[in-house]
C-alpha cells in the first residue's frame, strides 16, 4: 500500500531510464537496498523495487503482471508433472497457459483494434473500451509463455518458488521494453548470483552508454523528425522528406538499441547477464541479416516458438513462405494494434520470401556499397509503413518522397535543416556502425603499449563521466525525451 501512495504522490508518468528522477533518485536507493539486503531476501527485495517501479506509473496493473506470474507458476507445475506420464494432460495444462496469456495480451492491446474493424465491416457502434495499455505488456506476456513452453519441452525444471518465478516475470531492468529474456537464460542467476566489480563496473559503462544513444542521439534527432513530420506535406521538398525519414530511422534505432543496452547494464548491476538485443543493423548488406541483427530477442522468439513449431523451412518452399507470412503478420501487429504495423510486417514477410528465392544470390555478387544502399532504401520504406498509422497521410508523405508530387527538390528551408543537424547527422551515422570497435582493436591498441592501464582507465572514465554530464544537462534543460517503444 505505501508503495502505491508514494508511487501516485511522485506522479502518474512511467519511470523512465533516461530521466533523472531515475538516475539520481530510484537507481541509488534500489542499489542501496539492494546491496545492503542479506542474501536470502535479495529476491524479494528487488521484486519489491520491481513493482515499485511498474507501480510508479501504473499502480493496478501490478496486479495483472502478478495474476500473470501465478497463472504461468501454476502452470509450470502442472506441465512438469504430467509431461513424463500423462502427454495429453501435459498438453492442455500448455494450452491453458497459452490461453490465458493470449487473452490478456488481446483483451489489452487489440480490443479496441478489433472493435474498430468489426463496426467497419458490419456497420455497428460498438463502444470502444479505451483501456490504457500496460507498459511492456508485450514483452512481459512473451516471456511468461516462453516459460510454459520450455517447460513443456524440458528445456527448464519449473521454478517451484512463486517469488522468484514473480521477480523473473516483473524484473524491472528488461520489463518495459526487452530484450526478451527467457527464463532459462538466468535460471541459474535467479537463484544464486554474484556481482563482480568488473561486472558492476562493466554494467554502469553499459548503461551510460546506452544513455548517451537515447539521450544526445535519439532525443536530438527525433527533434528534427518530430519538426518535419508535424508540416503538411505539401510544404516539404522531396530532400526534406528524405531527410525527415533519415531522421526517424536514427531515431528508432537508438531510442531502442539505447533503452536496450541500458537494461543490460542494469542488469549486470544487480547480477544479470541478459541477451545482446542489437548488433549494428544498419550495416547490414540484406533485410535477412538485418532481421539477425535488429531485436534480436524478439527475432529469435518468433523463430524458436513459431517458425519451427509451424514447420520452418522443412515442409518445402510453398509451406516455408506461409510460415514466413505468418510469422511476419504476427510480428507486424506485436508491434501495435493497426493495420500500418500489420501491413510493415508483411512487407518484411515478403522481402525475407524474395530474398530466400534466389535474391540473395543475386545480391552476393554485387559490391558490398550496392548490398548496403539496396538494405538501406528497404529499411528506409519500411519506417515510412511503420510511423504513419493514418495510410492517407503516410501515401501523402510517400507521393512528396519519390517525387511523385509537385513538390520542388530542395528549399532554403532544407539547406537550414541540414546545415543546423549535419554534425548530428554524422555522428549518428558512426554512431550506428562499429566505429569505436574498429578505433579500439586498430588505432588505441597500438598506442596502449606506451600508456599504462591507470591512464587508460582514467580517459575512459573521464569520457564516461563527461557521456553523464552532457546527458544530465540535456535532460534539466530540455523536456523532449519520448521513448518509442512503450506502445509496444
Amino acid at each position: 500500500m505505501c508503495l502505491f501512495l508514494f508511487s501516485l504522490l511522485m506522479g502518474s508518468d512511467a519511470l523512465v531510464f533516461s530521466s533523472l528522477t531515475f538516475i539520481f533518485f530510484f537507481l541509488p536507493i534500489a542499489l542501496v537496498l539492494y546491496y545492503s539486503s542479506p542474501k536470502k531476501l535479495k529476491n524479494i527485495v528487488l521484486l519489491a523495487v520491481s513493482l515499485f517501479f511498474y507501480a510508479w506509473g501504473e499502480p493496478i496493473y501490478i496486479f495483472l503482471m502478478l495474476f500473470s506470474a501465478c497463472v504461468d507458476y501454476m502452470h509450470g507445475l502442472l506441465i512438469h508433472k504430467y509431461r513424463l506420464t500423462h502427454k495429453a494432460k501435459a498438453r492442455t495444462a500448455l494450452i491453458s497457459s497459452l490461453v490465458v496469456n493470449i487473452a490478456i495480451l488481446t483483451f489489452f492491446k487489440y480490443a479496441d483494434f478489433l472493435i474498430g474493424n468489426i463496426n467497419s465491416l458490419f456497420g455497428m457502434g460498438i463502444e470502444p473500451l479505451d483501456l490504457p495499455l500496460p507498459i511492456g505488456i508485450s514483452f512481459y506476456t512473451f516471456q511468461t509463455m516462453s516459460y510454459s513452453i520450455d517447460v513443456y519441452r524440458g528445456h527448464v525444471k519449473p521454478q517451484k518458488n512463486l517469488i522468484t518465478l514473480a521477480l523473473y516475470v516483473t524484473l524491472f531492468p528488461q520489463l518495459i521494453a526487452g530484450p526478451i529474456v527467457r527464463y532459462e537464460t538466468i535460471a541459474k542467476e535467479l537463484q544464486n548470483r554474484k556481482v563482480t566489480s568488473q561486472q558492476f563496473s562493466d554494467g554502469v559503462q553499459l548503461f551510460i552508454i546506452g544513455l548517451g544513444k537515447k539521450v544526445l542521439i535519439a532525443n536530438a534527432i527525433g527533434e528534427l523528425w518530430f519538426e518535419i513530420q508535424s508540416q503538411s506535406p505539401s510544404d516539404l521538398t522531396v530532400l526534406t522528406a528524405w531527410l525527415g525519414i533519415i531522421a526517424f530511422a536514427f531515431q528508432i534505432y537508438f531510442d531502442f538499441s539505447g533503452y536496450s543496452d541500458m537494461a543490460i547494464g542494469l542488469g549486470k548491476m544487480f547480477g544479470f547477464n541478459f541477451p545482446k538485443n542489437f548488433n549494428y543493423p544498419y550495416i547490414a548488406k540484406s533485410v535477412t541479416e538485418f532481421w539477425r541483427r535488429w531485436h534480436i530477442s524478439l527475432g529469435s522468439w518468433f523463430r524458436d516458438y513459431v517458425y519451427i513449431p509451424l514447420g520452418g523451412n522443412k515442409k518445402g518452399q510453398w509451406k516455408t513462405y506461409r510460415n514466413l507470412f505468418i510469422v511476419w503478420g504476427i510480428t507486424g501487429l506485436w508491434h501495435g494494434a493497426s493495420w500500418n504495423f500489420a501491413l510493415w510486417g508483411l512487407y518484411f514477410g515478403v522481402i525475407i520470401a524474395i530474398e530466400k528465392a534466389g535474391l540473395l544470390k543475386g545480391l552476393s555478387k554485387l559490391n558490398p556499397f550496392f548490398q548496403h544502399v539496396y538494405l538501406i532504401f528497404i529499411i528506409l520504406v519500411s519506417w515510412l509503413l511503420f510511423v504513419f498509422e493514418d495510410f492517407s497521410a503516410g501515401f501523402a508523405y510517400a507521393k512528396v518522397l519519390f517525387g511523385l508530387s509537385t513538390n520542388s527538390l530542395y528549399d532554403t528551408q532544407f539547406l537550414y535543416y541540414f546545415y543546423t543537424n549535419s554534425i548530428l547527422i554524422l555522428i549518428a551515422v558512426f554512431a550506428s556502425m562499429p566505429t569505436i570497435r574498429y578505433i579500439q582493436n586498430n588505432v588505441l591498441s597500438k598506442w596502449s603499449g606506451s600508456i599504462s592501464n591507470s591512464i587508460q582507465q582514467t580517459i575512459a572514465i573521464i569520457c564516461f563521466i563527461a557521456i553523464l554530464f552532457l546527458c544530465t544537462a540535456y535532460l534539466v534543460d530540455d523536456s523532449f525525451n519520448p521513448f518509442l517503444y512503450f506502445r509496444f
